[in-house]
């Protein structure tokens, strides 16, 4: 078979996993990257233990995804958590299970792995460019900004693999979208996913529990009742429960509606039990002792029940027992998309044809979080990534054979 000159834009895990598949074929692959190094992201991941993917029934797992599950179901099969953890061990990194359900790698960093991997594309003969920043079209050529000046670039076909917009300074930058709405590629605006939100706390407050970690508490938004834990920031609330349900805050306050967190302070007492141990005490004893002995609730809980609701050290026990269990967090708006852990927005499924090839421009297929799907944190996003640019590649390899 002829080989095929190939050009990857982007190397983070969908385009390295597209330039591994397409290397195998036989075909002669470019990985373009605008970095110093390429998967930043993926090693910034690995930073607090690489959660690669997530154990749980895989029908579950594959409706993680929201409105994109349906069409993400395809790749995803192709590419199941159990395939990402043999392709791993094949690259000589084991996993493990986690107690949340989470996979990660033995070691708990992603160096390793990256090293390995991009030694097995070497050997394959994957050329990787970096400072090679895309900057658009010239005919059809791809155009790019390196230290050398402009170079243009024409291939068979080309991956574009250049994420969302969330860690922009990591390269994932979201300048592309112009260029491509050019030749007639409909986008949806990006928004920000896994992200935290504003409150608007009080100086005070702030001031002193700025950082603290609210712990064994749970929220309650219409994505569910989640436990977890979510920490205090200068700017509101952030962390694994919250962006738990940041999909649909999100999408309250950017359609211009209120949106609250309801949170239970005290997940494993009843508001029953709450009253009756709240009532056990008199006028004389202060409302600190009234919450740490009828509650359990102290620190950081019981500033926040205080911040909250200034009136709660007047409330009768039962009024005060409902509070602490659905205590509301009024939210501002959501973080910008530059701190989110993803992105949601970008290219949009219609635009898109089953190989990941874009319709309006034959022979340029695309994949991982520059298309409009989301997922929550957990191993979700990476595994996508993954999947898509696997199925991109059998979608160029498809098209070059028609």
């Amino acid at each position: 078979m002829e080989k095929k000159q190939i050009a990857i834009v982007g190397g983070g895990p969908s385009g390295l996993m597209a330039a591994e598949v397409l290397a195998e074929r036989g075909h002669a692959v470019t990985v373009y990257d605008s970095m110093p190094t390429v998967a930043r992201k993926f090693l910034l991941a690995g930073k607090s233990g690489l959660n690669i993917t997530h154990s749980e029934d895989y029908a579950t797992f594959a409706e993680r995804f929201g409105s994109a599950s349906p069409r993400l179901r395809a790749a995803l099969d192709a590419f199941t958590p159990n395939d990402v953890r043999q392709w791993a061990a094949r690259l000589g990194t084991e996993t493990f299970v986690g107690s949340s359900g989470r996979v990660f790698p033995t070691t708990m960093k992603a160096s390793p792995l990256l090293r390995a991997w991009l030694k097995s594309l070497q050997s394959r003969g994957v050329e990787v460019l970096t400072r090679h920043r895309w900057i658009g079209f010239d005919g059809d050529k791809l155009v790019f900004e390196t230290p050398d000046g402009a170079k243009r670039v024409r291939a068979d076909a080309t991956l574009l693999a250049l994420g969302g917009a969330s860690y922009p300074r990591l390269g994932s930058d979201a300048v592309w979208p112009a260029w491509l709405q050019a030749k007639g590629v409909r986008l949806a605006d990006f928004r920000p996913a896994n992200c935290g939100f504003d409150v608007t706390w009080s100086e005070a407050f702030r001031d002193r529990f700025a950082g603290a970690a609210l712990k064994g508490v749970t929220a309650t938004s219409e994505a569910g009742t989640v436990p977890g834990e979510f920490v205090v920031s200068k700017n509101g609330i952030e962390g694994s429960l919250v962006y738990a349900h940041a999909a649909v805050l999100r999408d309250r306050l950017l359609k211009g509606e209120a949106a609250k967190l309801l949170v239970d302070l005290a997940p494993g007492r009843s508001v029953a039990r709450l009253e009756k141990d709240l009532g056990r005490f008199d006028s004389k004893t202060s409302f600190s002792n009234r919450l740490r002995k009828g509650a359990g609730i102290e620190g950081v809980k019981a500033a926040l029940l205080r911040e909250l609701a200034a009136e709660a050290g007047r409330m009768s026990p039962p009024d005060l027992a409902a509070l602490i269990k659905t205590l509301p967090i009024p939210l501002v708006r959501p973080r910008p998309s530059a701190e989110a852990i993803s992105s949601a927005g970008g290219l949009m499924w219609d635009a898109i044809d089953d190989g990941y090839m874009l319709k309006a421009l034959p022979g340029t297929f695309v994949a991982g979080e520059m298309i409009d799907w989301e997922a929550p944190t957990g191993g979700y996003l990476l595994t996508a990534c993954f999947a898509t640019g696997r199925a991109a590649a059998h979608g160029i390899e498809h098209w070059l054979s028609r």
